[in-house]
Formats: structure tokens, sequence, C-alpha cells
């Protein structure tokens, strides 16, 4: 991203120093960031990295003096365009925030409000900061901010409800609410967390861009790497309230020097990386709470390198690796680590040979009817309509194997997996699953032995855990639900060997979920599912919401159960990185179809169609030596009340072949292997396409 211009004094637009904030509670002052350091000039952009819990939000919040009445700056300085903001009266911030500093945040729902139209919403920012500017005047600026972040349509965006609109759509409302008077200082809190790989790379273009154009300053507050990378300049890693490491995105990148920040990166499946060979390492321990921080370096028990006597004594301070560039560390021990030489133990295993078919989707189809009533529909004979949400399914999945199942929101992956638990029935098909045609089959109708050999971890366990139920009340629930066991005591017994397997104390068996951190909650999910010994576990998008070392501790756990029960993996996600690290075989489906399908290594490299290249061009990733085609999908995905003739992709795809794509079905294209590929694009020139991922020797 361009630095933009400097201002004629050169003065920083946020200079936080020796910044400490504490929370004030019962049990007395508890210290949420200690000794905080950072400087952000126009136009820069500069990411804030580490777990959650290490105070990443918390500085964004002190910014903003969106502290709570508990919390406050206990030492150093927040200061905005060199003005100290513990200055400013409550009047002044108001007048700031909005107009100078801009927050866009991780739920955009929880940021409009659902009972004023977007059009009411984004007025009242310029009405409220610009006297004397005219409520046209205003709508006008909403509209064109709109079509700055290229929303279609901009007017009936204006006059819909947030409800109205997708997610994708909700969060380019908060991007051009928060960039509509032109702030010199925007703080993005995990802006697209829970958006699809292709809108994720379309907003963070447009927030390059935009911010290019204003010379706004950003401050990037993520846990994907791989984003920070491609939007950064400089990055900072917190740990516990504290910066572990500061420096050019680069330096970090391609030189880290902190454990933590090592230890970040071994948690990453980048490209290449064999699950088998070189599984991910998830960092041991936990982050430690505000109030239980050891003494010295607050890394040091979870550190491979700690050494008693010197890195748990005093306070241990930032020192420069390279002063000249910025790059800062806070170890006692960083220019005696040897990173060369260095190995991390892994667990090497062998490969898992498949074994027989479990599952068998034939031709599978699930339609919804939509009834509408108005005299028009009813004149034209459509007062029943069909939503399409899968579309003649086809494929199979073997004992032990791990079958991915990617693509953008809306295009039937839930829809799937509920026809397959039997939430929902199919409209047509079939869908075999242990010799036993279970589509139409609901899951009322199901026999115990078919609930319980097909099992589903999903992706918030906050959702899926009753909060007055003890742990182990839940999980011996199930193993009583399938007839697994009846006798009390060997059910306590199970559910301890099920903690024991998914790594949780045995004494969390009487904790409630609010005792859970949200990958202790996940780990509880992952237990209930394989409680009633599954054949089969759906997950579905069981990782995208924890941090990068929770999410490969989850990781690693599926792949550890799944080798000892060789229980078959359904894995939904729109995390193409995960997927290739975990999947033995990838389904890509767009609008309810299937676009292609094979094993990982053959959708990740050439032939592709045009949308699985789409999707991996959006994948960010978190290694410089990587290089990626740029391929930005226009358009949003089409609605399936009203889905294209011809090739559903037609109308997005940036190799439409003219009229033939837009009114023929495309063809299936079979190589020799089995991998196949819906389009009308011969399958000898879509093996010519350049990789759309290379590494750089």
């Amino acid at each position: 991203m361009a630095t933009g211009n400097a201002s004629a004094d050169d003065t920083p637009v946020l200079e936080i120093k020796d910044l400490c904030l504490s929370y004030f509670t019962r049990a007395g002052e508890i210290p949420a960031v200690i000794d905080f350091n950072l400087t952000l000039r126009q136009g820069e952009a500069v990411g804030l990295v580490g777990e959650s819990g290490c105070g990443k939000s918390t500085v964004a919040m002190a910014i903003m003096r969106y502290l709570g009445h508990n919390g406050s700056i206990v030492g150093g300085s927040i200061r905005f365009k060199g003005q100290d903001m513990a200055t400013l009266s409550t009047e002044e911030m108001r007048q700031l925030r909005g107009s100078q500093i801009a927050m866009i945040y991780q739920e955009p729902m929880a940021a409009l409000n659902p009972s004023m139209t977007i059009g009411e919403q984004l007025i009242e920012v310029p009405l409220h900061h610009e006297p004397g500017i005219t409520v046209d005047q205003a709508r006008e600026r909403a509209v064109d901010m709109l079509a700055n972040v290229k929303l279609p349509d901009p007017v009936l965006v204006m006059n819909s409800y947030p409800h109205q609109i997708s997610g994708g759509q909700q969060q380019r409302v908060v991007i051009a609410m928060a960039l509509l008077s032109g702030p010199s200082l925007l703080l993005l809190d995990e802006p697209t967390t829970a958006l699809d790989v292709t809108v994720e790379a379309g907003i963070v273009e447009l927030i390059a861009e935009i911010g290019k154009k204003f010379g706004t300053s950003m401050l990037y507050i993520s846990h994907n790497l791989g984003l920070i990378l491609d939007t950064c300049e400089r990055v900072c890693v917190m740990y516990s309230g504290e910066a572990a490491e500061v420096g050019p995105i680069r330096d970090l990148f391609e030189n880290p020097r902190h454990p933590y920040t090592h230890g970040l990166f071994n948690c990453i499946p980048t490209p290449g990386r064999d699950k088998h060979a070189h599984p991910l390492m998830p960092i041991r321990g936990q982050l430690p709470l505000p109030h239980e921080r050891p003494p010295g370096c607050n890394f040091g028990p979870r550190c491979d390198f700690f050494e008693p006597g010197r890195c748990d004594v005093g306070q241990i301070h930032m020192q420069p690796v390279d002063a000249a560039r910025g790059h800062a560390i806070r170890c006692a021990r960083w220019n005696e680590i040897d990173w060369a030489s260095h190995e991390v133990a892994t667990k090497v295993y062998e490969p898992m040979e498949p074994g027989e078919v479990v599952l068998v989707a034939d031709e599978m189809q699930k339609y919804y009817p939509v009834h509408d009533r108005s005299l028009a529909a009813l004149i034209a004979g459509r007062s029943v309509r069909q939503v399409k949400a899968n579309e003649t399914l086809s494929f199979e999945a073997r004992k032990g194997e791990t079958v991915a199942i990617v693509g953008e929101s809306g295009c039937g992956k839930s829809t799937f997996a509920k026809v397959l638990m039997g939430l929902e029935t199919a409209t047509g098909g079939t869908l075999v699953f242990n010799d036993d045609d279970i589509g139409d089959t609901a899951v009322r109708e199901r026999t115990p032995a078919q609930l319980g050999s097909l099992q589903m971890v999903f992706q918030n366990p906050n959702d899926t855990l009753n909060p007055s139920m003890t742990i182990g009340s839940q999980i011996g629930r199930v193993i009583r639900k399938f007839g697994i066991e009846a006798d009390r005591e060997k059910i306590d017994r199970r559910v301890e060997k099920l903690l024991d397997l998914v790594k949780l104390p045995r004494d969390f068996a009487l904790r409630r979920p609010r005792q859970l951190s949200g990958g202790q909650k996940q780990r509880v999910g992952i237990a209930r599912a394989f409680a009633g010994d599954p054949a089969m576990v759906v997950a579905d998008e069981p990782v995208s919401a924890l941090d990068v070392s929770v999410s490969a501790a989850v990781t690693g756990l599926l792949m550890d159960i799944q080798r000892r029960a060789e229980t078959t993996l359904l894995f939904i996600s729109h995390d193409l990185g995960v997927v290739r690290y975990l999947a033995d075989r990838v389904v890509v489906m767009y609008l309810g179809h299937i676009m292609e399908q094979g094993t990982t290594d053959e959708v990740f490299a050439p032939p592709y169609h045009p949308y699985t290249e789409a999707l991996l061009s959006a994948v960010p990733i978190a290694d410089t030596k990587v290089k990626k085609k740029r391929i930005i999908l226009e358009g949003a995905l089409p609605s399936v009340l009203d889905p294209p003739k011809g090739c559903p992709f037609h109308t997005r795809c940036p190799r439409k072949i003219g009229g033939l794509c837009e009114e023929s079905p495309p063809p299936i294209h079979h190589t020799e292997s089995g991998h196949s590929i819906a389009c009308h694009i011969p399958l000898d020139e879509l093996r010519l396409v350049e990789p759309v991922i290379t590494t750089a020797a």
C-alpha cells in the first residue's frame, strides 16, 4: 500500500508511548496492557497480531476511549496528531470519533442498527460531524461512498434494512460508514474473519484503494497473518498485554526472532506443508490470565528456550534487533538462539490408505419451495418457485478419508450437511451411507445406530453447548443416548477417556461452558461428536473463528482421532489454506452445483475450473516466498431464486465463452485419475493455465 504524503511537520497520526492499561474489579487492579509503544504515520498500515486475549482489541478501544467505566490509562500516553487524547473532554472525543478516527468492527450486524435503513445510518455521519451540510448533500455523499465500496445499486441498498443484504454487503456498508468523513485514522478489528475468501479479497483491495486515495492511516487487528502480509508495511506481535516483537513486515515474516513469533508461524498451514511429514505445531499451554502472569517473561512457561534465573527475573524490556529498520524484540535470549540449526520435534505419521466407500451422493437434489402470492406471480403462473440449494450432487467418501467441501456462502455446502444429518430430506437422487439410502429419511425416523454413526462438529460451540449443564453431563448424555453405555460409572469413565482424547483435564467434566475458553469449548464439541463412535463426522467450519495456535491444535486433534478410529471426516470450509493441509479430496461447489472435484493435489494445481482458480487466488498466505495470481471476481453470487441459465458461474467468470456459457450447461471433463471439471473450456486449454500459487526457490 502507498505510504501517502507526510504532513508538513511529520507529526505521526498516532503515537502510543509506554502505554499501560488496567481494569479495576472487586479483586483489585488487573493490568491488561503493559509498556506498549506504537507509531503510525500518514498513509501507513500497521498490523497488530497475536492470540485472543493478548490485548489487541483493548489497545483499539483505548484509542477510541471505549474502555468502559472500570478501564483506565494508568501510564503512558496516546497522542493523535500530537494531541494527548487523555486531555480531551467527552464531547471532544465524540466529535473526533467518526470524523477523524473511525473503526470497522468484526461483526457488521452488531455495528448496524436493525431498526433503521442503511441510508438513515449513513446520512447520520456527515450530518453529525459537518455543520451546515444538508440532508440531500449527506444522502448524495452516502450514495457515492456506497458506489466507491462497489455495492451494486447503491440507491436500493440505501433503502434496505441491514437484514435485507448479505454479510459481505453489510461489511462494505460498515466500511463506507467508517470512510464517509474521510478519517485520518482507521482501526480495523478482524474486518474479514467471517467472510468468504473472494469477498475478503475484494474488501482488502477496496480498503487499500480508498486508503491510498485519502491518505488514511490504518491499524489492522487480526490473527490472520496472511491478511497482515497482504495489507501492512509493519507489524507488531502482541503477547499477554505486551509487544513481543515489532518491525517491518518482511523482517518479521522472513527472519522472526521471538520464540512466540516462530510459534505462530509453526501453526499456519502454508502451501506444501504435509500433514503427515510436517504436521502443524501448536504452541503448548495457554495464554496466562492478566492476574496470573508469571514473573519475568510472560511467554516463559510456553517457551522452548526458557532459562530459569534469567527469563523469570524482573521485567523483560524491548531490545533493538535492527534499530535502523525499527526491528525490536522483548526477549532476554534472542541473540543466543540459532534458528537455522533449531529443529522443532514433530511426530511423523504414515499416510493412511482410505478404506471402502461409506458415503455415495448420486445426483442428490435439495429444493425449497417459495410461495409468491402476488397477483403478478399468479397471472404468470409462478406462484410457487423452487430454490435449488443442491442440484445433482454426485461424489463419494471412503473410510478414514477427509473430504472437504468448499465454496462461497450460499453455494449449498451447509444444505448438503443438513440433508446428510437428517435435518432436511433430499428432493431427488440418492444419498447412501453405510449401504442405507438416508436422503429421504428425516432425523426423527432414523435408527439409533444411524444417528450415532453420523455426528457433527459445529463452527460455534457456544450455540451448541447447554450453559446450565456440566461438560461431563453433556458428553455423557450422548454416550447414553446412543446406547454405548448405560451404567453410570462406565459412562463417567468413558467421559474421562474422551477428555483425555481431546487433551483436556478430567476435572473439566465438572465445569460449565462459561468456565472454558473458545478453543476448549471446541474440543468439548469434538469429544461429544466422537462420543458415539461415529463412522463419519461432519465438521462445519470448526476452526474459522479460532486463533492460529488453537486452530492448529484442533486440526491436529481431528487428525489424531480420525487416525485412531478410522473415521471419515467431511470438512466444510471456506479456508482453503486449512483445506489444502487437511483434506485428501476436495469438492468445489458454486450455487448448488459441483464445479470441480478430485484429490487435493489435483484441485490445487492446473487444470483448474475458473471458479477454483479465483478461490485459490484469493487465499491470503503468510509466506513472502509465495507468489499468487490476482483474480478478483466481479459481482455477487446470483440469487438462488433466479439462477443463471447455462453455466451457473458465467455471470462472474473472467474466462466466459460468450453465448455458449450463457445458454448451455457445461460438460463435465474427466481425467484418467478421476479429477473432474464442469466447464465449456476444453480440458487441454485448462491444462495450459499457469499455477495460481508458486513458491520461489
